[in-house]
Order: C-alpha cells, then structure tokens, then sequence
C-alpha cells in the first residue's frame, strides 16, 4: 500500500490551492518560463519588421500627431497648453491598457496547445501578455520625455513616482487580464464583445479631451450630482489617466485620498482575478 502511494505522489501533478501565498511562491518558480514567453511575445510582434522595436517609438508619435490635428480642427474652443504632451499622458496609459486587455483576453485559448502539453502555472500566460506591452509602453515613454524637453516643459519633482503608478497599473490590468481570460475560456464571444467595450471605454475616458468637460453639478432625478468626481469613482483607467498627467504634466504629486483610493481599486480588482482565475484554470484543458 505505501509502494501504491508513493507511485501514485510521484506522477501526480503539482496541484493549485487557492492560498494566493501558495500560488505566488509557484509563479516565482517559473519566473524563467514567465521571461521566455514575454521574449517570445516581444518578438513575434516585430518578427519580419523593417523597424523593429523603434515601432514602439513611432506609433506614440504618429497617434500624437494624429489626435493634435483632430483635436485643432474639431475642437476648436480646446485651449490646453502644450497639447501634445497633455494627450501622450493620457494616451500611452490607455494604450498599454487596451493592448494588454484584447491580446491577454486571450492568451489563454491562443496558447491552448501549450496546456495540453506541458504543466505550469496558467497564470504566466496572460501576465507575460501584460508585461511583454509594459516593456513597449516604457520604451513609448522614452517618445513623451523627449516631447517634455522639446517643449521646454520642466520635469516635476514628483517624477520619481512614476513607477508606484506604473506598478498600480500593471496590478491593475493584470487582475482584469485574469478575469477576461477565464471568461475567454468558457464563452469565445467575450473577445469580440470586448471590442465594442474598449472603444466605449476611450471615449469614457478622458485621454484626449480634459476631465473639465463634465460638468461638475448635474441634476438627476432632483439630487445634484457631480460627475466629473463620478467619472473616477466608476472609471479607475480615469483616475490612473489623473495620476499620470499629474506627474508628467501638471507637475505635481496626485492628492493622498485619491492615490490611496485609486491603488486599493487596483488591488481589490487584481485579488478579484487571480481569485477567479485560480477557481477555474485547473479546467482549462478541458475547455481549450
């Protein structure tokens, strides 16, 4: 009987529990897996391409120029100074989040093959999808400090936070990457809903307009409401938005309530993933 167990723990699979401790300490095991794929997924994105990495250069500097005449010739009345940088704050964030959210939705059935074949720790997948766009939304950063200096525009002291909102991001689109991922699995329509849902979702931000646009009072049923403040309590890729132009822009630190509240979202909804996702990638063979 104890030849019979000892067979049976030697083919048996690592197995998930649902401690998020126990987890993390098996992702960190396979952090050389993690790096490979996001090396694998870097690229595949400029395989066969002239340009190559300097792409990630030239996409933000393209949609800058594109979304400054738009917004010359459309609106008018717009009198944000030093236009250019105002929208790459808002626009590189939202473009490392929108990425990261369509190609990590799905990653899991992309990679199926790979989860019938070999054991590791599902969560790789969607998180070297999220990190892999992080690496391109860095070097795009490089585009927006060049247009800083370019525009004579000193940097803020409070630059050096950059990285803890970098991280509140990344967290953040992790846990949704999580999320959508699972989904992915059992209900293929999600990606093409998704579609529909990014595109609302930038117009619902405010990336190349100023939150000022919403008014501050609006009257609903008779109670006063004031939607811009609104607009970040439901839309945490707004608030993120505030933080980044905040630093790179206004020159200044975001308030401590609203950083706090925006970094408690961000790891609310990233435990809400990983908590979702661990409850159901045991099946994903089955399903993919």
């Amino acid at each position: 009987m104890h030849q019979t167990q000892a067979q049976t723990n030697a083919v048996r699979l690592p197995v998930f529990v649902d401690r998020p401790r126990t987890r993390l300490a098996t992702l960190w095991r396979y952090r050389t897996l993690l790096y490979n794929l996001v090396l694998r997924d870097l690229k595949a994105r400029y395989k066969n391409s002239a340009l190559g990495f300097l792409w990630s250069l030239l996409n933000p500097l393209a949609m800058m120029v594109i979304f400054t005449v738009i917004s010359t010739f459309l609106f008018r009345d717009n009198n944000v100074p030093n236009y250019p940088i105002f929208l790459l704050a808002g626009l590189l964030p939202w473009n490392f989040f929108s990425v990261s959210i369509m190609g990590g939705a799905n990653s899991i059935v992309a990679n199926g093959y790979l989860i019938n074949k070999v054991y590791f720790p599902r969560e790789v997948l969607p998180i070297a999808t999220v990190i892999a766009n992080l690496v391109n939304f860095l070097l795009a950063l490089l585009v927006l400090f060049a247009v800083i200096i370019f525009f004579g525009m000193p940097f803020s002291p409070w630059i050096w936070l950059l990285p803890v909102v970098i991280l509140i991001q990344t967290i953040f689109t992790v846990g949704i990457v999580l999320f959508l991922s699972t989904l992915q699995v059992y209900y293929r329509d999600t990606l093409l809903i998704l579609d529909v849902v990014i595109l609302a979702w930038f117009f619902l931000t405010p990336v190349f307009y100023p939150a000022s646009v919403f008014p501050q009072a609006f009257e609903i049923a008779g109670v006063t409401v004031n939607i811009q403040r609104l607009v970040y309590i439901l839309n945490p890729m707004a608030s993120l938005v505030n933080m980044y132009r905040d630093l790179l822009y206004w020159g200044y630190r975001t308030d401590l309530d609203f950083f706090l509240r925006t970094s408690v979202t961000a790891i609310v909804i990233f435990a809400f993933g990983y908590w979702f996702f661990a409850r159901h990638s045991d099946d994903f063979s089955e399903e993919v």
